[in-house]
């Protein structure tokens, strides 16, 4: 039995963790990777501390910027070890977590190995383990290779072959622009005119993407993808993939062929690989026990407090699904939580 279980140390669950650890809470991370770093121990090697889009150090500890040379597979784990090791979290690895089931007042949280009791749940599972693959007429005639994101080791796997890439968000366009150089030729191909975005992130279009987020949310709708509310970053390095024609994107094929693909008007292309940057979905089939999932096919929170069951919140969905997002969510989780749970707290 524990006040609180967390599940998954990435950023929002080694966040939850930290502050549940301030206010003297009894609690425990589950995290079914084998190390520390989350979904980031799963990047590709090929991606760079340089490309990275913004890391949001975690509460109480600086994040020393790494070498732009640096994998992101590598300088982020170690950034989130040395962490755990600092604030002495409560970390057990690796542990799977099969179901969550309502026992009463309680809930049971089942894994892997064995089962912890709790009164409260933060669950920050995020999406890597849920990589989507889209069904189109004909896949499975395809002769070549096909491949998610998820899959991706590097741009050098593709040299010499002709390669489509599917997919409208920030992950297609940095992949293809890696591996265009390798590669005997590429198409992209998206559903969606994709809209390109001049200018700074700044604070102010941050929040209204947040809110934008939260709407959804809040009405039980599964989560919008980061890039249809924010759109393509436009800076010097996509002006010369878009100029060079390597971003020269196509609408979506109409089918997939043995050997390539199909568009309504004919066209078509041949093709060695298809690579599906198709995006994730939120890691949340171990509470289908709780039937959480509300007509609209989300999950409906407030904040992070999901309506159906106050004892569970979500850190790292839908407006918390960024690193900075989820150190708020973290904070913001716990001390709610610990109001729902009647636990003696000092707010900060």
């Amino acid at each position: 039995m524990t006040d609180v279980v967390v599940i998954g140390a990435g950023q929002a669950g080694l966040s939850a963790s930290y502050f549940l650890r301030r206010r003297g809470v009894d609690h425990v991370v589950l995290d079914a990777n084998d190390a520390p770093g989350g979904a980031w121990l799963h990047r590709w090697p090929s991606l760079r501390m340089r490309t990275v889009h913004g890391i949001h150090e975690l509460p109480g500890m600086p994040f020393e910027q790494p070498s732009p040379d640096e994998p992101a597979n590598v300088a982020i784990p170690s950034y989130f070890a040395r962490y755990e090791q600092l604030f002495d979290l409560p970390v057990i690895r690796p542990v799977n977590v099969t179901q969550v089931v309502d026992d009463g007042s309680l809930l049971k949280v089942e894994t892997s190995h064995g089962v912890w009791t709790t009164r409260g749940l933060i669950n920050a599972t995020g999406t890597w383990r849920r990589p989507f693959w889209p069904h189109h007429p004909g896949q499975e005639t395809f002769q070549g290779r096909q491949l998610h994101t998820a899959d991706y080791q590097g741009p050098e796997e593709f040299a010499g072959k002709r390669v489509v890439v599917v997919g409208g968000g920030a992950s297609a366009t940095q992949l293809l622009m890696e591996l265009a150089p390798f590669a005997a030729e590429t198409r992209w191909v998206t559903r969606h005119e994709p809209v390109w975005r001049e200018g700074p992130f700044t604070e102010d279009y941050g929040r209204r993407v947040v809110g934008m987020v939260d709407e959804r949310v809040r009405k039980g709708l599964i989560p919008r993808s980061v890039v249809s509310v924010t759109g393509l970053a436009l800076n010097d390095r996509t002006r010369a993939a878009i100029a060079s024609g390597v971003l020269d994107r196509k609408p979506m094929f109409d089918r997939i062929t043995p050997d390539g693909v199909v568009w309504a008007s004919g066209e078509h292309f041949d093709a060695d690989v298809i690579l599906w940057a198709t995006g994730f979905r939120h890691d949340l089939g171990h509470l289908a026990p709780l039937h959480l999932r509300s007509a609209g096919g989300g999950i409906e929170v407030d904040g992070t407090r999901v309506v159906a069951d106050p004892r569970i919140h979500l850190v790292g969905y839908g407006p918390s699904a960024s690193t900075i997002g989820a150190n708020r969510a973290g904070r913001s989780a716990v001390r709610e939580l610990m109001r729902h749970l009647e636990t003696p707290a000092r707010l900060e």
